[in-house]
């Protein structure tokens, strides 16, 4: 291992300075200097990305449609939802930047990479939208849950914006999720 160590920190740029573990980066890049991500570390990144944004917009393609008992309950918690992935998603990539990745929030790209399945069309009522939300939060939490320990083993500091995001998904699927629950034993 540490014979690895050694060779990855032997390796040199064009203009033969020393680099760190990861991706090569551009002249500018060069000179922020610090930690940069690996071409592995910034595709785990990546598709933690890609799936907050679709959770984003799958979230308001929810908030718009859904329609039934409980509704202003549902479209205000579908808010925060919304809300907080679009922050999430913006930590992640202001991040990936951080470590001279680049993300890519294209619409294409997010169509293309999410993990996510398409959310229904029309309307949509509550105790659907609370299931099918249920699920994307899980599938998200789920593509985190995936990619952890490599991205743990090369950057803590990511795991450690991991693992605020997973706490707060998961006690969202948590919050969400009991909408449709009966108590147990009744």
């Amino acid at each position: 291992m540490a014979e690895n160590k050694k060779t990855t920190a032997e390796k040199k740029t064009s203009s033969g300075t020393p680099t760190k573990r990861g991706a090569k980066t551009t002249r500018r890049q060069n000179a922020e200097k610090g930690f940069t991500a690996s071409p592995t570390l910034a595709a785990n990144l990546q598709a933690v990305l890609v799936d907050l944004v679709e959770l984003s917009l799958q979230g308001k393609q929810a908030h718009w449609n859904v329609v039934g008992r409980n509704f202003r309950d549902t479209h205000r918690q579908l808010d925060e939802i919304i809300d907080a992935a679009r922050t999430f998603s913006d930590t992640v990539a202001e991040r990936m930047r951080a470590l001279h990745a680049v993300p890519d929030g294209r619409t294409d790209t997010i169509a293309e990479t999410t993990t996510l399945p398409a959310f229904p069309s029309g309307e949509v009522s509550t105790t659907d939208t609370i299931d099918l939300i249920t699920a994307r939060l899980d599938a998200v939490v789920g593509t985190m849950r995936s990619v952890h320990d490599e991205v743990d083993d090369e950057d803590p500091t990511s795991a450690d914006i991991l693992h605020a995001v997973i706490e707060s998904l998961e006690q969202f699927a948590w919050m969400v999720s009991a909408e449709n629950r009966n108590p147990a034993g009744s």
